[in-house]
C-alpha cells in the first residue's frame, strides 16, 4: 500500500474516533510545525505561540472535510493552513495595530508608555490559549457525534420564542440523566423523551436537533468557555 493510501486509510478512521484523529494530529504535527514556520519565519512552540494553535485547527478541519476525489490530503492541508495563518495574521493587525512604540502619544509619553504592563498580555494569551484548547477538545467531541462546529452554527434556533424551547428542553434533559445517558450511549438525540417530558414539539425539536445535541454536550463536559457563549446567544440568561 503506497504511503499516500495509508494516509487517506488514516483520515478516514479519523473522521469516526476522535482518538484516532488525536493520534494522527499528533503523528504530523512536525508536518504542521514546519507549515506554521513557512508562513511565520520561526520554529513555532507548543502552548507558546498561537499561529500553531491555528494551524493544528486548520489540519483538524481538513480531516473533517476530506474526500479522496479532492487530491492529496497533505497539499489540501498545507493550503488550509496557510490560509487560516492569513485569516488569523490580519485579525491580529486589525486588533493590535500597527502603530510604532515610539509615536508620541501625548506631551511627555509615547505608544509604548501606554502598553499594558507584560503580565496582562501574559495572563490574555494564557485565556486565548485555553480558549482555544477547549473549543478544539469540543470540536472533538463534537466529531463523535458526525457535527462540526458550522453545522451547530448553520443549527442554531433565528427566532428569540424557538430559542426559548429550544433551552427549555435542553434544561429538562440537564434535569434528567437519563436523558443524556442515552444520547451519550446512542449518539442520537433521544426526541420523542425530550418532547414528552419538556412539552417541546418533537418538530421543533427535530429540525434545530444538531443545536440541542451541541448545547447538551457543552452543559454536561464542563466546558466553561463554550457555556458562556451559549449564555451569550440565549441573552444572558442561565
Amino acid at each position: 500500500m503506497s504511503e499516500e493510501h495509508v494516509i487517506v486509510s488514516q483520515v478516514y478512521r479519523a473522521k469516526k474516533d476522535s482518538e484516532a484523529a488525536d493520534a494522527f494530529i499528533r503523528q504530523y504535527l512536525n508536518f504542521i510545525k514546519a507549515e506554521t514556520a513557512r508562513f511565520t519565519g520561526r520554529v513555532p512552540v507548543e502552548g507558546r505561540d498561537d499561529e500553531l494553535s491555528v494551524a493544528m485547527l486548520a489540519f483538524y478541519e481538513t480531516i473533517l472535510a476530506y474526500d479522496r476525489s479532492r487530491g492529496a490530503f497533505l497539499g489540501l492541508a498545507a493550503v488550509a493552513i496557510r490560509n487560516r495563518l492569513i485569516d488569523f495574521s490580519r485579525a491580529e493587525k486589525r486588533h493590535s495595530g500597527t502603530v510604532s512604540c515610539d509615536e508620541p502619544a501625548g506631551e511627555n509619553f509615547t505608544v509604548g508608555d501606554t502598553i499594558p504592563d507584560r503580565r496582562d498580555a501574559v495572563s490574555a494569551l494564557a485565556d486565548r490559549i485555553s480558549a482555544q484548547k477547549e473549543i478544539g477538545e469540543f470540536i472533538l467531541r463534537l466529531a463523535d457525534f458526525g457535527l462540526t462546529l458550522a453545522d451547530v452554527s448553520d443549527n442554531c434556533p433565528r427566532q428569540a420564542r424557538t430559542m426559548a424551547a429550544c433551552m427549555g428542553a435542553a434544561a429538562f434533559a440537564r434535569e434528567n440523566p437519563a436523558v443524556l445517558e442515552e444520547l451519550e450511549q446512542t449518539k442520537k438525540l433521544p426526541l420523542n423523551r425530550l418532547a414528552e417530558g419538556s412539552g417541546v414539539s418533537r418538530k421543533t425539536l427535530e429540525r434545530h436537533r444538531k443545536y440541542l445535541v451541541a448545547v447538551l454536550l457543552a452543559y454536561t463536559n464542563g466546558y466553561e468557555i463554550i457555556r458562556g457563549h451559549l449564555r451569550q446567544m440565549k441573552g444572558g440568561t442561565r
